[in-house]
C-alpha cells in the first residue's frame, strides 16, 4: 500500500461528499449529550463511543466509493488486496481525525473534576486517554465495517443492518475493546483518577487486523 493510493481513496472520500451524513449524525449526537461544564473523562467516553458506529460507516463508504469499472482498473494497478486495505485505512484514518478534533473541544469546554465533581481531574492527561479511547472506537468500528460490507456481505440491506447490530454490540458485549476503553474513562471520572486503556487499545488493534486480512483475502477471491 503506497501513499499515492491512500491520497487517491482519500480524495474519493471528499470528493464523494457521503462522509457528510456519518459526520452531521456524529456532531448532533454530540450536541446532544455533550453540554459545557461537564466532568472531561464522562464527556471524552461519550464522544469516544458516538464514534464507533461512525467509524463503521466510513468504512462501508470507503470500500463502496469506487464504480465497479474503476474499482477493478485500480485492483489491476495495484492489487485487490491493496486496493481494499487502502479504503479500510483511509476510513480509519478519517474517523481518527474526527475524533481527534472532537477530543480538543471536549477537553476545552469540560470540567476538569470528576463526576461528582469533588476531585480535580488534570485535562490533558484526560485528553491523552480520551484520545486513545477514540483510537481504540475507530479501531473497533473499522472492523465491524469491514466485515459488513462487500466483500464479506454482498446484499446492502443485510450489511447495514449488521453494521447496526454488531456497532451496538460493540459498545455492550462484555469483552469488548471498545466497551473497555470506554468503561476506563467512566469509572476513572467516578474515581477520580486518569486511565490509560492501553490493554483496549492493543485488543482493537488485533480485532481490526484480523477483520481487515479476512476482507481483504475475500477481496482477491471475489
Amino acid at each position: 500500500m503506497t501513499t499515492a493510493l491512500l491520497a487517491y481513496q482519500s480524495a474519493l472520500l471528499l470528493r464523494s461528499q457521503r462522509w457528510l451524513a456519518p459526520v452531521v449524525l456524529y456532531a448532533a449526537s454530540l450536541a446532544i449529550g455533550l453540554q459545557a461544564g461537564q466532568p472531561v473523562l464522562d464527556s471524552l467516553g461519550y464522544a469516544a463511543a458516538a464514534l464507533l458506529p461512525v467509524s463503521a460507516w466510513l468504512a462501508r463508504i470507503c470500500v463502496s466509493n469506487e464504480p465497479p469499472a474503476a474499482r477493478s482498473c485500480t485492483a489491476a494497478a495495484t492489487a485487490p488486496w491493496r486496493a481494499h486495505l487502502a479504503s479500510l485505512v483511509t476510513a480509519f484514518m478519517a474517523a481518527t481525525a474526527l475524533g481527534t478534533a472532537t477530543t480538543v473541544v471536549v477537553a476545552l469546554i469540560s470540567d476538569g473534576a470528576s463526576t461528582d465533581h469533588k476531585v480535580k481531574v488534570p485535562v490533558l492527561p484526560a485528553a491523552g486517554a480520551g484520545l486513545l479511547a477514540v483510537v481504540v472506537c475507530a479501531l473497533v468500528g473499522g472492523a465491524v465495517g469491514a466485515v459488513t460490507t462487500w466483500p464479506v456481505v454482498r446484499g446492502t440491506g443485510l450489511g447495514v443492518a449488521g453494521m447496526l447490530l454488531f456497532a451496538l454490540l460493540a459498545l455492550v458485549a462484555p469483552g469488548s475493546p471498545a466497551r473497555s476503553a470506554v468503561t476506563d474513562l467512566i469509572t476513572g471520572s467516578q474515581e477520580g483518577r486518569v486511565p490509560a486503556p492501553l490493554l483496549a487499545l492493543v485488543a482493537a488493534a488485533v480485532l481490526a487486523a484480523v477483520c481487515a486480512a479476512t476482507a481483504c483475502t475475500l477481496s482477491s477471491r471475489r
